[in-house]
């Protein structure tokens, strides 16, 4: 055992040098190679090969970790120059005396870590509700744990790792009083230069304990909307109708607008002709909100039928009715598209004329074209010279006699 670790400590660089890179294509590739497995039909298949790529990768990921501590350890005692202390007598007692404590510290931190993130969503439930959430809809509930316990577990396992480390450096003899020295001032220069960050995280803790929104809501912040993908404390991630991802540090958001907070509403404006009778196309609004609530199919996505509020606006080609009704969170756009397809049946059933915007163009002079013509043609006789002048003439153009009232009107060419 003594010549392997003295060949182990002579290639130890080397062999820090293969392992870390070897751990970083484990983490690399790790993804694509599972999406490209989860392709393979069919699904049954697919699904026995992730599990064993995700057992092969974890087990490849301890020992990549082993051996690059392990190296890493070599290298250290190797330019100290203890290489020739390093023996098996000598890491057995090491490990008596200060590895089983260390592995003892990491085992106890992660099963720490682990014990929290299973308990963490009841605990956050069980507060919510607490706090007079219980008439909350189910979805949103979920929704709002789902986002705080994934938050307060980050936090809670930076926490542990922090301590996790320090207690090992204690451990293994490294005086980790200069390391805390080093790293508030650190903090405070990290404080100075990363003030956007700072912002980010603090605005991060206002969304997240105000309750502003959650994974799964529809939302317009910073003048984007769409689904929430993803919230911590420093961004928001959302998508689109168009399937963007957009994200968005929380710093950078003054307005929240969230379009599923308990529930949503239909708001839409319905225009009808000027002609017609403005009773009858409100009492065929409020029947058709009625029926679309009684629907089995959509009384569910529905809270309140949707109804006409009266005339709103009087617009250029005609009349708009204002309509209001409440609905599940999510569901505006689904029931008014179906709302609309029904008004516009029951308009075409009554003979309701919905309004287009057109305009009338007006010329002037509507007088027929041909009446134009004849007009054109027609001249005064001069009382005195009996010669043709213009119909508007008042003094003969010929012999400068004044026209009258009794001059004849006669065709230019009889």
């Amino acid at each position: 055992m003594a010549s392997a670790w003295q060949w182990f400590s002579s290639h130890s660089i080397w062999i820090l040098a293969v392992s870390a890179l070897l751990l970083a294509l484990l983490v690399l590739g790790r993804p694509r190679i599972r999406v490209w497995i989860e392709s393979i039909p069919p699904k049954r298949v697919s699904k026995i090969l992730v599990r064993i790529f995700d057992a092969t990768i974890a087990i490849l990921d301890i020992i990549t970790l082993i051996v690059v501590g392990a190296a890493a350890v070599a290298v250290t005692l190797s330019r100290e120059g203890a290489k020739g202390l390093v023996t098996p007598e000598s890491l057995k007692l090491w490990f008596v005396q200060h590895g089983m404590l260390v592995l003892l510290i990491a085992a106890i931190s992660y099963l720490l870590y682990r014990l929290i993130k299973s308990i963490l969503p009841s605990v956050v439930e069980n507060s919510l509700t607490g706090r007079g959430r219980g008439r909350k809809a189910r979805e949103d509930l979920a929704r709002r744990v789902q986002t705080l316990s994934g938050a307060l577990g980050t936090v809670i396992a930076i926490v542990l790792a922090v301590a996790a480390i320090f207690m090992i450096l204690a451990e293994v003899g490294v005086d980790v009083t200069p390391l805390l020295a080093t790293a508030g001032v650190a903090g405070i220069a990290i404080g100075l230069g990363a003030q956007s960050l700072i912002k980010d995280i603090i605005a991060g803790l206002f969304i997240l304990f105000e309750d502003q929104y959650n994974n799964g809501d529809v939302v317009k912040v910073a003048g984007l909307a769409g689904v929430v993908e993803g919230i911590n404390l420093r961004r928001t991630v959302l998508r689109d109708l168009d399937g963007i991802v957009h994200t968005i540090p929380n710093g950078e958001i003054t307005t929240a607008s969230n379009y599923s907070k308990e529930y949503s509403r239909i708001h839409i404006d319905i225009p009808v002709a000027y002609g017609e009778d403005l009773d009858h196309c409100i009492e065929v609004i409020n029947r058709v909100g009625q029926e679309l609530a009684n629907d089995p199919a959509w009384s569910k996505k529905i809270r309140s039928a949707p109804k006409s509020l009266g005339v709103n606006n009087f617009g250029d080609s005609g009349i708009d009715i204002k309509v209001l009704g409440d609905t599940k969170p999510l569901m505006q756009w689904e029931v008014a598209r179906e709302f609309r397809l029904r008004i516009k049946k029951a308009f075409d059933k009554e003979n309701i004329e919905i309004p287009w915007p057109h305009i009338k163009l007006y010329h002037g002079d509507t007088t027929p074209r041909v009446h134009r013509e004849t007009a054109a043609r027609v001249r005064t006789a001069c009382p005195s010279c009996g010669k043709l002048n213009e119909s508007t003439a008042t003094v003969c153009a010929y012999c400068g006699s004044a026209m009258g009232d009794a001059s004849v009107r006669m065709p230019e060419n009889p």
